[in-house]
């Protein structure tokens, strides 16, 4: 062990021990030479030399010392720094150098000291930003796993549902519940876009699906819905709904909204699009909102479309970002989008996919190039094609020269 021990001293210490050699050498060298001229001169002079020659060289070893104190070792202190920080044992202590008389030195440490400093802090930023990273990929997960779930089929209704989020998590989300006769079809965007969110958006779907067994009319299911999700939540995370009940065996549409967009509705017999306002007040908003919700029965005739949307469709933008120039699609586009729709036949039937395929084709092109997506953005076209299946030869799939930059 200690002749490890002198071994890494000597390595430490190389200059310093070189040059204090390299002193001694030159002084016994001095010295003797001294020694040598004494033969030929008196001793009073030869005294005078030697006390002349040691001075020097004690100087000599004075200016080692203090180049080895001021500028050798803070340099090897700055290398341990640095070889400390590039394998992690700096990670949870201060950096920090002595400072020493020469000024323009103290100025290279107070660098690398501020350097080190700054590429700990980006190194734990990073590392955190991993753990961030890893819960914004589960999280990514848990969503992909529910939208891209198979929805159940309704043997009289054509669907057509697609979801595009803003960012890389969604806060749009949609589903199809069965319950015997009924099929609860609902879509609903929160408010405070991050995973309190996501906690509620599952909590509200699970409430959802368990009162479904429990009461048929969808303002009871939301009330009671929205009783257990109040008191659990912060005052700004809001959820607004649209649920549609469609009865399959009674062929009847029931319509409960809770603060979300309007309900569009195409008439195959008038070929006019209309829209149905939603019930103001969202979940979460208070803890009591059965007086304030209703139901309402939709007339869904055979060839009818309809069409459910979030907000991030209406409040779509034509330019790169907010500027103050900028317009927003809202509902009149919309409504065209629907209305002007190719027809599947000569009598101006149309289909959920002619539908969606247009609005889709209107949407990218008012969103243009360099566009900004704001918000999340998810459409459902439901068509009523009786018992019968529909013979639709339009394909999902969009030519690229009928839209710009934005697509599903």
């Amino acid at each position: 062990m200690s002749r490890k021990i002198l071994i890494w001293l000597l390595m430490k210490h190389f200059f310093f021990i070189f040059g204090l050699l390299l002193t001694l050498v030159f002084a016994l060298h001095s010295w003797a030479m001294v020694l040598f001229w004494s033969l030929f001169l008196e001793q009073t002079h030869i005294i005078q030399v030697l006390i002349s020659w040691t001075i020097v060289w004690v100087q000599v070893v004075f200016v080692l010392i203090l180049v080895h104190v001021f500028f050798h070792d803070p340099i090897l202190v700055l290398e341990r720094h640095i070889q400390e920080f590039l394998i992690g044992k700096k990670d949870d202590k201060k950096i920090w150098f002595q400072r020493g008389i020469n000024s323009h030195l103290n100025f290279i440490l107070k660098f690398f000291e501020q350097t080190l400093w700054t590429l700990k802090h980006i190194k734990s930023e990073f590392l955190h930003g991993k753990e961030i990273k890893s819960e914004v990929d589960l999280w990514k997960e848990i969503q992909w796993k529910m939208l891209e779930k198979k929805l159940p089929s309704i043997p009289s209704l054509d669907i057509i549902i697609k979801s595009k989020p803003a960012g890389e998590i969604g806060w749009d989300s949609y589903d199809i519940i069965p319950q015997e006769d009924n099929y609860y079809i609902y879509v609903w965007d929160a408010t405070g876009h991050w995973v309190g969110a996501w906690f509620i958006m599952m909590m509200v779907n699970s409430l959802v699906s368990g009162f479904s067994k429990v009461f048929q009319n969808g303002s009871s299911i939301l009330a009671k819905t929205n009783e257990i999700l109040k008191p659990r939540v912060k005052a700004n995370l809001l959820m607004t709904l649209l649920m549609l009940r469609w009865n399959e065996q009674e062929k009847r549409l029931f319509m409960t909204g809770a603060g979300h967009e309007y309900l569009m509705i195409y008439k195959y017999k008038q070929k006019k699009c209309f829209q149905i306002k939603s019930w103001w007040v969202a979940l979460g908003m208070i803890k009591d909102i059965s007086k304030m919700l209703k139901d309402q029965e939709i007339k869904f005739e055979a060839n009818d479309i309809i069409v459910l949307y979030s907000d991030g469709i209406t409040e779509a933008i034509n330019t790169p970002q907010k500027n103050g120039n900028e317009q927003m699609f809202w509902e009149s586009r919309l409504i065209e989008a629907i209305e002007k729709a190719p027809d599947i036949e000569k009598n101006g039937l149309k289909s959920a996919q002619s539908v969606f395929n247009n609005i889709t084709i209107e949407l990218s092109k008012f969103m243009w190039y360099h566009h900004a997506q704001l918000d999340d953005i998810t459409l459902w076209v439901i068509h009523y094609t009786w018992e019968k299946g529909l013979q639709n030869d339009i394909s999902s799939q969009i030519p690229e020269e009928m839209i710009t930059e934005w697509h599903w």
